[in-house]
C-alpha cells in the first residue's frame, strides 16, 4: 500500500520487456548532474520523535540528499567526462508523451497541476511519475502476488542502469533523460523500492516510529525526487534543508492520509498499517479492526490518527510556498485535496472500517483555483514552524 503523487486509483501501467533502441547508450560511471549515493540497505535508525509523534530529526541520511541535490550544475567542469545516452528526438518525444498520457489518465488532478510548469520540468515530473507507480505495481498491482524479492532486486539493478545511462525500455528513456538533466540523487529511487521490500514481509507496525520509516520510504522519497525539478524559488529566504523537509512531509502526511482512508480494505487483506501501541491506549487491537465495528474508542482513536496527518500537511506548507512559483500549483492541489480526505472520514463519523473516504471529482475540479490562489503566493496557510 503505497503513495507516489496519486490522487486517484492505483492504475496498472505494467513493466514492459521490450528493449529499447538508442544511437548511444555508453556512458561513464560517474558524472556531472546525475549522483550516485552508495547503497545502505539493513541500516534503518529510526527518527527521533516529539511527544506529539512528530519526527525530530529523521536520521535516514536526507541531509545528504539534499547536498548531494543541490549542486545542480556546479559540476560542469566534468561534463567532458560526461557520456549522455543520445536518443533519437523522435524516439524521446514519444517516450515522453507515454508518461505524458498515463500521468494524465490516472492522476488527472495532479496533471492538470503540471501544466504551468516549463515543458522540461513537466517532463521530468511525469517521467517520475511514471517510475514511481510501476515500482509501486510490483507489490500493489494485479500481478503483485508472483512478485518475491528477487523482482525487486531485478527492479532496483535496473534502476541503476537507468542513472548509468542504460535504459531498458521506453518509458525508462524519459526518466534517464531526465536524471541527466537535473541533479536527481539515486538514493530516494532506491529508498523507495526498499518501502516495497517493506510491504512485502511486514503487515503490522508496533509504535509510530516503524509507521513513520515506512511512510517515508513509500512516499516522502517522491517529495525528495521532485524537489529538484520543480525548483526553489529564487527569492526563497528558507534554507534548501527546510524546503526539503517540506516536501519529504507533504509526503509522509499524504500516506498516513492513504493509511487512514484504507484501513477497511487493508483489513480485508490481513494488513494493519496502524502503530499497535497507540490501538492499545484506546482499548483497541487488530481484532477490532477485523470486526469492522465503529465505537466510541475508535472515534477518539481517529481523531488522534487525523491530528497527526494534519500536523503533517501544516509542517509542509512552507516548503510548499517556498517552491519555484511555476511549480507550487501541483503541489498545493495534492495537500488541500488529501486535507480533504481527512474531512471526509470525520463527516463519516470516522467510519474507515466500511466507508472509503473520498473526494469527489467535481469537488477536486472545484479546489484547483484555490490551491492556484495558494501557488500565487508566498505566504503559508498555518505557519508550522
Amino acid at each position: 500500500m503505497c503513495s507516489t503523487f496519486s490522487i486517484a486509483a492505483n492504475p496498472c501501467i505494467g513493466v514492459s520487456n521490450d528493449k529499447i533502441m538508442c544511437q548511444k547508450t555508453t556512458v561513464a560511471a560517474t558524472r556531472a548532474g546525475v549522483t550516485i549515493a552508495p547503497r545502505q540497505r539493513s541500516s534503518h535508525i529510526f527518527p527521533g520523535l516529539s511527544r506529539q509523534g512528530i519526527p525530530q530529526s529523521t536520521a535516514l541520511h536526507v541531509s545528504e540528499i539534499v547536498e548531494r541535490q543541490s549542486q545542480d550544475n556546479s559540476l560542469a567542469m566534468e561534463d567532458a567526462c560526461r557520456s549522455k545516452p543520445q536518443f533519437h528526438p523522435m524516439f524521446l518525444e514519444e517516450a515522453y508523451e507515454r508518461c505524458r498520457n498515463i500521468c494524465a489518465e490516472y492522476a488527472k488532478t495532479f496533471y492538470l497541476g503540471t501544466l504551468l510548469m516549463t515543458e522540461e520540468r513537466q517532463k521530468a515530473i511525469w517521467a517520475i511519475y511514471v517510475w514511481c507507480r510501476r515500482t509501486d505495481e510490483l507489490v500493489d498491482g494485479p500481478n503483485a502476488t508472483y512478485m518475491g524479492s528477487v523482482v525487486l532486486d531485478r527492479w532496483e539493478e535496473r534502476l541503476q542502469d537507468i542513472f548509468y545511462g542504460r535504459p531498458y525500455d521506453m518509458l525508462d528513456a524519459a526518466l534517464t533523460d531526465t536524471v541527466f538533466k537535473f541533479p536527481l540523487d539515486i538514493k530516494p529511487f532506491r529508498d523507495m523500492i526498499e518501502g516495497m521490500r517493506m510491504d512485502t514481509r511486514k503487515f503490522r507496525y508496533e509504535d509510530f516510529q516503524e509507521l513513520y520509516l515506512y511512510c517515508y520510504y513509500v512516499a516522502g522519497t517522491v517529495g525528495l525526487m521532485s524537489v529538484p525539478v520543480m525548483g526553489i524559488a529564487p527569492d526563497s529566504s528558507s534554507s534548501a534543508q527546510s524546503i526539503y523537509n517540506g516536501a519529504l512531509n507533504l509526503g509522509v502526511g499524504n500516506q498516513l492520509t492513504n493509511i487512514l482512508r484504507d484501513v477497511g480494505e487493508d483489513a480485508s487483506r490481513g494488513r494493519v498499517y496502524l502503530p499497535q501501541d497507540e490501538l492499545a491506549q484506546f482499548g483497541l487491537c487488530d481484532k477490532d479492526v477485523f470486526a469492522r465495528k465503529v465505537t466510541d474508542n475508535w472515534r477518539e482513536f481517529m481523531k488522534e490518527q487525523i491530528k497527526r496527518a494534519r500536523t503533517f500537511f501544516n509542517m509542509a506548507e512552507e516548503g510548499a510556498s517556498q517552491l519555484d512559483k511555476d511549480s507550487r500549483w501541483p503541489v498545493w492541489s495534492s495537500l488541500l485535496i488529501y486535507r480533504e480526505i481527512l474531512d471526509a472520514i470525520e463527516e463519516n463519523d470516522y467510519d474507515n472500517l466500511t466507508k472509503r473516504a473520498y473526494v469527489g471529482r467535481m469537488k477536486k475540479f472545484l479546489m484547483l483555483p484555490q490551491a492556484y490562489n495558494r501557488a500565487q503566493s508566498k505566504g503559508s496557510l498555518i505557519c508550522p514552524y
